[in-house]
């Protein structure tokens, strides 16, 4: 059963039905080197049919890279909710907020979707959360260059923790105000869901901070 604390098995799911991010392949690279590191397996698919109970069978956590538009059969959204229910761990990246927009489950699952976004440029990230293993190596003020996505509605509400959000006063183009949420994670029937909206660019991956935030988000998601 997922939710053992431990990871082991990791599905990397980078299927796009509408705009693709270059940076994709370098995503990837970063999560196998990454399961390399740290002793968990990683599989990476673009074939909707990877979504089975069969095969999503003892898998730890199901990332959705940067994945866009609807990816997913309708067997394999049924699939996906089980596996979430029975208690398994979902990462979102990125536009992973721009995926299965008329799915509600999937929308309760990576917690708000995307609506927009100004040019890519520099911001500040409030680190919110210090205590939680994507955020508590990052300083309380994370200056980083990214794409700073609009959601359609704010994420926190009851049972959602916010991790970190962005100033929008140190920017130009935020659609958000003064409460701009942009990592967050709640659980999930059994499961967890984990999302984080960085990691636009292909830089983002070879950054050793930006992958440790990826990778306490997979472990959170696997129970530990």
């Amino acid at each position: 059963m997922p939710q053992t604390g431990r990871l082991s098995d990791v599905l990397v799911y980078t299927r796009t039905a509408a705009y693709r991010h270059d940076s994709i392949p370098a995503g990837r690279a970063a999560l196998r080197e990454l399961g390399g590191e740290h002793g968990f397996a990683v599989e990476a698919t673009e074939d909707p049919s990877a979504f089975t109970d069969a095969s999503l069978a003892g898998r730890d956590a199901v990332v959705f890279l940067s994945t866009s538009g609807n990816v997913l059969t309708p067997e394999g959204r049924d699939a996906l909710q089980r596996w979430v229910a029975d208690g398994g761990g979902f990462m979102g990246v990125h536009s992973a907020a721009c995926t299965e927009y008329d799915w509600p489950f999937y929308g309760e699952l990576v917690g708000a979707r995307f609506a927009g976004h100004p040019a890519f440029q520099p911001g500040t990230v409030r680190i919110e959360d210090p205590d939680h293993p994507a955020t508590r190596h990052l300083p309380r003020q994370w200056n980083r260059e990214d794409e700073w996505y609009d959601f359609r509605s704010n994420p926190r509400r009851p049972g959602v923790r916010v991790l970190a959000s962005i100033d929008e006063t140190g920017y130009e183009g935020g659609g958000m105000g003064a409460d701009h949420p942009l990592v967050w994670c709640r659980e999930s029937g059994a499961g967890r869901s984990f999302y984080t909206s960085l990691g636009h660019a292909e830089s983002a991956y070879e950054d050793p901070v930006f992958r440790a935030h990826l990778l306490g988000g997979l472990r959170w998601t696997a129970g530990g």
